[in-house]
């Protein structure tokens, strides 16, 4: 196992990587930075999918300057963790259980065996969908956010009921492997820029580009019919959580403006539905607030600053 940085992504301070086993025999690359001196504590950042720990270098350094101590690791299927296909360009899960048990052993082999407390929780994309669903019952963190989540999947072309229909029936047949309609092997190029509404920051997306085109193996293409069909399921079963369930900590979800990626109204009723929860909206940001401009990334920052009590 090791970390890739690059002179325009360095290694955050006093980083240090580690292989983690799930119960299910996966391998996952994980890593701490920062020292978390002062009772600070540690922040536990879990990535969205095709992500991969250098892509936030920067934002856990960023951390580590506030005085926590930061943990990730990369989901089962992309980065430096093990692939579950042959093809390890298809971004590929059968059910987000798979990413519970991810998490738990995040949780139990990273944070609490090598990293002081109290401990929080970022998740940004999957990574809030994966957390929210494990702050439903678990008492692992004093606080948590979810940045930009995936609490709703965006349909379109097509109407939801057939592309549910179609993710189930093509699982059920067999072909979970197969890229979802309009995805390939291909993963996000330099030159897409202009196209892609993930972040209007030009530097940050080549600094990540560089990374990619300088170590493809931690790159993923597009999801596959298991993938989405574990998506579909996993929103599902959120908006079933009842009213009076709360959750199991302080929450705070912090929404992009200008989402392209999700579907921000399955946050929004979420807020509606279920108490404990804090909701920021950054008007001017896309889907990856914290590989955003500056004055977005400040915004950010200054949400999570207040809402961690860090000054």
């Amino acid at each position: 196992m090791q970390l890739y940085p690059t002179p325009v992504n360095p290694l955050p301070p006093q980083a240090d990587v580690f292989a983690l086993k799930t119960r299910d025999g996966i391998t996952l690359r994980a890593m701490k930075a920062g020292s978390g001196a002062g009772g600070k504590g540690t922040i536990l950042l879990l990535g969205g999918r095709t992500e991969f720990l250098e892509k936030y270098f920067e934002t856990i350094s960023d951390f580590a300057a506030r005085g926590f101590c930061v943990a990730s690791f990369d989901w089962r299927g992309q980065g430096g963790s093990d692939r579950l296909l042959d093809d390890r360009s298809r971004g590929h899960v059968t059910s987000f259980k798979a990413y519970d048990e991810d998490l738990r052993t995040a949780v139990e082999d990273l944070l609490r065996a090598r990293c002081p407390g109290p401990y929080y929780a970022i998740g940004h994309s999957t990574g809030g969908n994966v957390l929210m669903r494990n702050l439903i019952k678990e008492l692992w963190f004093s606080r948590a956010i979810l940045c930009a989540p995936l609490l709703e999947l965006r349909y379109r072309p097509w109407p939801k009921w057939f592309a549910k229909l179609f993710a189930y029936v093509m699982v059920q047949g067999g072909l979970s492997w197969m890229f979802a309609p309009g995805q390939n092997r291909s993963h996000l190029k330099r030159e897409a820029f202009e196209h892609v509404p993930l972040t209007s920051d030009r530097g940050r997306w080549d600094r990540d580009m560089t990374t990619l085109e300088t170590f493809p193996h931690l790159a993923v293409g597009g999801p596959t019919l298991g993938w989405v069909n574990a998506a579909i399921e996993s929103t599902g079963q959120l908006r079933k959580i009842k009213s009076n369930s709360g959750l199991r900590c302080p929450t705070m979800i912090v929404l992009a403006g200008r989402e392209a990626v999700v579907d921000n109204r399955g946050a929004l009723s979420f807020c509606e539905r279920v108490p404990g929860l804090s909701l920021v909206h950054i008007r001017e940001s896309l889907h990856e607030i914290m590989m955003e401009r500056d004055v977005v990334r400040a915004q950010f920052f200054g949400a999570v600053d207040q809402f961690l009590q860090t000054g």
